[in-house]
């Protein structure tokens, strides 16, 4: 098995020719290759905050497994910070804070890296706020485009700056920073907007989690601010069909959305938009981003 040194850190890598992806032919050595590409952007957006991973060792048409607890056999290099479970049990998680780390999740073939909505230095307090679109039965991510601007719009109104990205299987994501926020505030502030947006556009919008009620709208989910849940970090692949990505877009591309085949992104399309653009999503990352919720 290769050996290589990725920032002073001595790597095995296994099974690199392993196939992935099935459908494309896409291969372990394919996924590190990506996320060494990208780990620029993508470490900004994990960095000292948990990482839970969607496993998938035989590849996405195998077995796969939503891991949280640091995989057997962790370096002791690897940073973890242990949670207090509602349980009141201590768990330990893995913080992707370097290259290392990711070349060293990849892997371990955890494909989908996920991170909550705080940070483990302080977790008591939501610094950011994410609404997932899903498109319901007879609707498509271009009909997500269409409500992701309705809701930009309805959060600005709150002072809240809103950034797009694609979420990497059929939908879309909505990011902001924010401060002075509890998770319980952020969970009820989305929800709150969500039910207000289904009232506006019954036809076009569902915020209740009952599946039945999706067929031809797009559901708001806003659960994803709860303090247990998490949302697949920008840039990270997604365990689907194809090696898709979790992209940032920007609002010309929502705007102008009109087929969904358009709003696809993956491995091999993702770099070059990196290094035509940097990270779309760097200003959700600066200190001035971050807008506290209306009272």
């Amino acid at each position: 098995m290769p050996i290589t040194e990725v920032e002073g850190r001595r790597l095995t890598l296994s099974h690199l020719d392993r196939v992935l992806w099935p459908a494309t032919g896409t291969t372990k050595a394919e996924l590190l290759h990506y996320y060494a590409t990208v780990a620029a952007v993508l470490l900004p957006h994990t960095r000292g905050r948990l990482a839970s991973f969607v496993r998938t060792p035989d590849g996405v048409d195998g077995q796969r497994f939503f891991q949280k607890r640091p995989p057997a056999g962790t370096p002791d290099w690897v940073r973890t910070t242990a949670r207090v479970r509602s349980s009141g049990e201590l768990m330990p998680q893995v913080e992707v804070n370097d290259l290392a780390t990711l070349v060293w999740a990849g892997n371990l073939s955890c494909v989908e890296i996920h991170t909550p909505q705080w940070t483990a230095a302080v977790p008591e307090r939501a610094d950011r706020l994410v609404f997932d679109l899903d498109p319901g039965p007879g609707t498509t991510a271009v009909d997500c485009c269409r409500v992701a601007l309705t809701l930009r719009e309805r959060l600005a109104a709150d002072g809240i700056t809103a950034w797009a990205k694609t979420s990497g299987s059929k939908g879309l994501h909505l990011l902001a920073a924010l401060r002075g926020a509890t998770p319980d505030q952020a969970r009820a502030y989305s929800r709150r907007i969500a039910a207000e947006l289904e009232r506006e556009r019954p036809a076009a919008v569902v915020s209740r989690m009952a599946k039945a009620d999706r067929a031809g709208r797009v559901f708001i989910d806003w659960s994803q601010n709860s303090a247990s849940k998490t949302t697949a970090v920008p840039y990270t692949v997604r365990a689907r069909p194809h090696p898709t990505v979790s992209a940032p877009l920007t609002w010309e591309e929502v705007e102008a959305a009109g087929d969904p085949d358009d709003l696809v992104l993956t491995i091999e399309d993702v770099p070059a938009r990196v290094e035509r653009d940097g990270d779309l999503l760097a200003g959700l990352l600066e200190p001035g981003a971050a807008a506290p919720l209306p009272r």
